[in-house]
């Protein structure tokens, strides 16, 4: 199940998956992107169906894992995609509503979806939940907090909640994808905000510093596989040399590294 699967990250998610067998259910609220989506999985001999529904909707959201599991089957792998930029620019002069919109699209709604699916996983004793985060979750970004907090926040909620299920069975992970040119980046760039208060991200495509849809992609189809599970509840990067990572994985536990810490003199 990949939430956000409509366009952009969510798209190139759900190509990765339906190329080696997944049977992939994408969900967003637009229905004509859903669709489109799932026309070009099918036309690269792909299996993929639409659910159309508001991951801030809990009734909708229960609603469409009941849908999927009677017609895909049980959901042994959720992608938590679906994310909005949020407002740009000084938080005083930022509409606290949009603001709090921010967290209930990038934060409740991937907590709906989580909580929708682990019933099934849990009783399976199998299962993995990938929250897709940020860079920005785990680096300050003035003129961008809403963003940043609702990443900050699904960060730490991957790790908590990868303890918690750990015995039984399931692996969560938080994954940055990396800058790679989407609708959401092109309103960093191109909008009057988005040049006003974040000049800094220009750079990173002027500098050959951004990333092709396929890295990420990558990245989640090795945590799919189950092969980094014990990683689980680490934030993890496309840069990230993922088998050193594996090989060194009790150290990373022990030393909590690839999580949110507060460094003190």
């Amino acid at each position: 199940m990949v939430t956000g699967g409509g366009r952009g990250l969510g798209r190139a998610f759900a190509h990765a998956l339906a190329a080696v067998d997944y049977a992939v259910a994408v969900m967003a609220r637009s229905a004509d992107e859903l669709d489109e989506t799932v026309a070009l999985v099918e036309r690269a001999g792909g299996r993929a169906r639409a659910f159309a529904a508001d991951v801030t909707d809990a009734l909708a959201v229960a609603r469409a894992v009941g849908d999927i599991e009677r017609s895909l089957g049980p959901i042994d792998l959720l992608v938590n995609n679906a994310g909005v930029i949020g407002p740009l620019g000084p938080f005083a002069d930022s509409s606290a509503l949009d603001w709090w919109r921010t967290l209930e699209v990038n934060l409740y709604g991937q907590i709906l979806c989580a909580h929708a699916v682990l019933p099934g996983m849990i009783a399976r004793r199998s299962g993995r939940i990938v929250n897709i985060a940020s860079g920005g979750g785990a680096t300050m970004l003035p003129y961008f907090s809403a963003y940043v907090t609702s990443k900050t926040a699904l960060i730490r909620f991957a790790e908590c909640l990868a303890f918690e299920v750990k015995p039984h069975g399931v692996a969560v992970f938080a994954m940055g994808p990396g800058t790679v040119r989407t609708a959401m980046s092109e309103h960093s760039l191109n909008s009057p905000e988005g040049k006003k208060w974040l000049p800094w991200f220009r750079d990173t495509f002027e500098q050959g510093r951004d990333l092709p849809a396929e890295r990420p992609a990558e990245l989640l189809m090795a945590l799919a596989s189950g092969r980094a599970d014990a990683l689980s509840g680490r934030y993890i990067y496309p840069a990230d040399d993922l088998d050193r990572l594996i090989a060194a994985s009790a150290e990373i536990e022990q030393a909590k590294l690839y999580s949110l810490q507060i460094q003190r003199l």
